[in-house]
């Protein structure tokens, strides 16, 4: 019954979260929407700030394991898979319960960079260019490093424009440049 309940203390506070945001969602509306005493939320968190970074974390976690599943199952071939990897964020993002990369909204609700939750996300963003720049190495890629900063400035900028205005072809275009920055990388 423990880890249901903090499953479901999770659920509804990342739902809150993206619907209200972090700062305007307090620990008596998570605990009332997940028909809990604010002493069971406590229970499993100590604080709000343990909450906001056990969801950052999970989710962040989530969006990688399904990206890196999802490329394998679309090829072997570590170029094929730079290639696809626009194409994989699209369909993620295509997801209704897609809330985006989670340390991009949480480091815009909490900017002091000596925050626990604005250091988890620059953490997390760090990781995200890490991924990137594995998969540019592996790849062949010329300097794998400065294709992973490219390729994460574009999602993460894709990503964000899509967010503010639905449908606005930003992955379309950011596709279009990475096939060029790759294309460039590889030879």
């Amino acid at each position: 019954m423990k880890r249901n309940t903090r499953e479901h203390i999770i659920a509804t506070a990342a739902s809150l979260f993206q619907v209200r945001g972090i700062n305007s969602t307090g620990v008596d509306t998570i605990a009332a929407k997940a028909d809990i005493s604010k002493m069971t939320l406590y229970k499993y968190f100590h604080t709000k700030e343990d909450l906001v970074l056990e969801i950052i974390s999970l989710r962040s976690r989530e969006f990688y394991d399904w990206l890196s599943d999802r490329l394998s199952k679309l090829s072997d071939d570590p170029a094929e898979k730079l290639q696809k990897l626009i194409d994989c964020i699209d369909e993620w993002l295509q997801n209704p319960e897609c809330a985006g990369l989670p340390f991009m909204k949480a480091s815009a609700e909490f900017p002091q960079s000596d925050n626990p939750v604005n250091l988890l996300s620059a953490e997390l963003a760090k990781e995200f260019r890490t991924y990137l720049t594995k998969l540019a190495a592996d790849a062949g890629a010329k300097s794998p490093e400065s294709l992973g900063q490219q390729l994460s400035m574009l999602i993460e900028g894709a990503i964000l424009s899509e967010q503010l205005n639905k449908g606005s072809g930003a992955l379309g275009y950011a596709r279009e440049a990475a096939i060029l920055l790759i294309k460039s990388s590889l030879r």
